[in-house]
């Protein structure tokens, strides 16, 4: 049973008092959520507190840092707060010979990646919204983006983590060392469990150094050429950091050209940079391809302006979509999607995002659905109105993992008191 806000602060009252934790009785982060108490504690050890209560109470609760996804996903059936990590903020260690950094969930991407940059270091993990999105969130969400091309995602990049489970308790795995393995399977359960087992409190990461140069070129033109150079730069010697095919309406956005594009960066030393833009330039010409490079603070500003067409938040009426399919099948996808809608696919993991910025049929977002699901993937909802995935579950998954999935939710979250109903089948 959902409990009222002046039920909740009167349970939470010595540590509301004492200043321990911040509670506001109303806060909505998305018009698509409700409007509930939001609970901020300042440290590990109350936010494990605040579990423990809620526990007790059988209540359940809504984990979020800064709410820039909470509405991503499946409606919540029910819950009695929202239980935030923006005030563990911190970068715990920095270890910079070791190429790690530990840090609390609620930091931003943005500030984590600002204090890196001061020791000539990195994160490569590009994620939606990187000003306000916490780095628990963003694992949470698994949200990786564009530089899976080199780095991997993001679960290949956590060395060890901490959460709080739903009695109060911090369980712990990894450590702070790249070649600790210990724990592995934690680390791995709670990338892209969208809050439902737990709270994800701290992490730690593998970085990386910046590099001496970068250079990004774009090839634009027919689609089955654009599809022959990608499939050539997947089975290529060729090292870029990014690839990603663009849908033709974010070429025109971009003011490149009226057909399907190539995005490639190389981030190495000058000299590789050269050679392999000549490479893969004379592919592109050899095709009858256009070509564009971009340099400094063009290429700079190329990715400022790719990266709000997929990931700003959509319209009213709009949505922004996970896929993933088979690489060789991301120019097919293209053919399938709505006059006003932007892809993004990765050329080798053939990962994606879509952004549908009208009101669309619903038929024709079961016809992308079926064409990703047809090619060995599957499309997720992230954000989109209630009415839309009230119609249209928003996982749609159709595989033979589910029993599994929901015998370790029942282990890790009996009472179904974190984020109910807002993962695949229900969980």
């Amino acid at each position: 049973m959902s409990q009222d806000s002046s039920a909740i602060a009167a349970q939470l009252d010595s540590l509301i008092q004492s200043e321990e934790i911040s509670y506001y009785p109303r806060w909505q982060p998305s018009p698509h959520l409700p409007e509930k108490p939001l609970v901020m504690p300042l440290t590990e050890k109350r936010l494990g507190q605040v579990s423990a209560i809620a526990h007790q109470n059988q209540w359940s609760l809504f984990p979020c840092g800064n709410g820039s996804k909470a509405s991503w996903g499946g409606i919540p059936s029910h819950f009695d707060f929202y239980l935030s990590t923006c005030n563990l903020n911190q970068v715990i260690d920095h270890v910079v010979g070791d190429l790690t950094v530990t840090v609390q969930a609620g930091t931003t991407l943005a500030s984590l990646q600002q204090q890196l940059q001061q020791a000539g270091q990195f994160l490569p993990i590009d994620p939606s919204y990187p000003e306000s999105a916490t780095i628990g969130g963003i694992v949470a969400a698994a949200d990786a983006g564009s530089w899976r091309e080199r780095y991997g995602g993001i679960r290949d990049l956590i060395i060890g983590i901490s959460v709080v489970r739903a009695d109060g308790e911090i369980a712990k795995a990894g450590g702070r060392v790249v070649k600790n393995v210990a724990g592995y399977d934690l680390m791995k359960l709670f990338t892209g469990s969208y809050g439902t087992l737990g709270v994800i409190t701290q992490l730690t990461f593998r970085t990386y150094p910046l590099p001496p140069a970068s250079e990004t070129i774009v090839l634009t033109g027919n689609s089955e050429k654009i599809h022959q150079v990608a499939q050539t730069l997947r089975h290529s010697t060729l090292t870029p950091t990014r690839a990603d095919l663009l849908s033709a309406s974010v070429v025109k956005k971009l003011n490149l050209g009226k057909e399907i594009g190539l995005i490639i960066r190389f981030e190495t030393i000058s000299e590789s940079i050269e050679k392999q833009i000549k490479e893969l330039s004379a592919i592109s010409d050899s095709l009858g391809l256009q070509t564009t490079r971009f340099r400094n603070d063009n290429e700079k500003s190329l990715w400022e302006q790719l990266k709000p067409l997929i990931f700003s938040p959509p319209s009213e009426n709009g949505m922004t979509c996970k896929c993933g399919l088979l690489p060789t099948a991301a120019v097919e996808l293209f053919q399938q999607l709505p006059s006003e809608s932007y892809a993004i696919i990765h050329n080798k993991s053939g990962l994606g995002k879509l952004a549908f910025q009208g009101d669309i049929p619903l038929s024709d977002l079961k016809n992308v659905r079926h064409c990703c699901e047809e090619n060995k993937g599957f499309l997720t909802i992230l954000e989109a109105p209630t009415s839309i995935k009230e119609k249209l579950e928003p996982w749609g998954y159709s595989g033979n993992a589910l029993t599994m999935m929901k015998k370790i939710k029942e282990q890790f979250d009996a009472q179904k008191q974190f984020s109910p109903n807002c993962f695949v089948g229900g969980i």
